[in-house]
């Protein structure tokens, strides 16, 4: 699986979007060396719309209330490095807004810590807790289910300082009343759901990931992707042609939502 995952990322921001036509600059005869091509102007998203943001009780949401042309693209897990850093660096060209669910063991989190916590400083990035190591905390005891979110929120803590609070996503979008309680008990107060996906946990075309995108890129909307696997960092470009085409602002959650104290 991880040798799936490398597959593709060495090109990962060069994909969908790379500009045509001829690579030089036409010229007449005897103009002189010609100049090389200048690079393409950044493609930069609209900033988070401002006003009030809107309160939230303690319960799960699947998107975000209220009218509005917001979008929250929520992305999970982190199990390949080479996808984190892709997304950070649409983040820093682009200026996307992102929601990230940690899954706090795979290495990625601490290989980019000092890449991403400028971004998480800033509110441009924002962290919230995925697990540990992502089991399906309806079979687990209330025990280990308070150890796989506390171990995560403690990890973020030290690394990023933040913990993700009121902001969790239970693995498989599988939690009950008991798994609630016990997250609740720590802070986490909004299991958080999701209206569309990128339908990227696993290995997918690109073709199929941009059909998922114009699927679900609506207003309000949360959307699920992951960092896992190579083809979404081959096709930011079309995104944000996306984005742009619908008059969508891309949110964190902090951005809109004034959760429960």
């Amino acid at each position: 699986m991880l040798s799936l995952l490398a597959v593709g990322t060495a090109a990962a921001l060069t994909g969908c979007a790379a500009a045509e036509g001829d690579p030089l600059n036409s010229g007449s005869a005897g103009s002189g060396p010609l100049a090389p091509p200048a690079p393409p102007a950044p493609r930069l998203l609209p900033p988070p719309p401002g006003g009030p943001k809107t309160p939230i009780p303690a319960a799960t949401i699947t998107a975000l209330p209220g009218p509005g042309t917001s979008m929250a693209l929520t992305v999970d897990d982190g199990a390949s490095p080479e996808v984190v850093g892709a997304y950070i660096k649409f983040a820093r060209d682009t200026g996307a807004r992102f929601t990230f669910f940690v899954t706090a063991h795979y290495d990625s989190w601490t290989i980019h810590r000092d890449a991403l916590r400028p971004l998480v400083d800033s509110g441009q990035i924002q962290l919230a807790n995925h697990t540990w190591d992502h089991p399906d905390l309806t079979k687990l005891s209330a025990g280990a289910v308070s150890g796989q979110l506390e171990r995560a929120k403690t990890f973020l803590r030290n690394n990023f300082g933040v913990d993700g609070t009121p902001y969790y996503r239970p693995p498989f979008g599988r939690h009950n009343g008991t798994v609630d309680r016990v997250a609740a008990d720590l802070g986490y107060t909004v299991p958080t759901m999701w209206y569309g996906s990128l339908s990227d946990s696993g290995v997918i075309t690109e073709e199929y990931l941009i059909e998922c995108a114009r699927r679900y890129f609506h207003p309000q909307t949360i959307i699920i992707g992951h960092a896992n696997a190579p083809a979404v960092t081959h096709c930011y470009g079309q995104l944000v042609d996306i984005i742009k085409e619908r008059n969508l602002s891309m949110v964190t959650l902090n951005d809109v939502l004034l959760p429960p104290r």
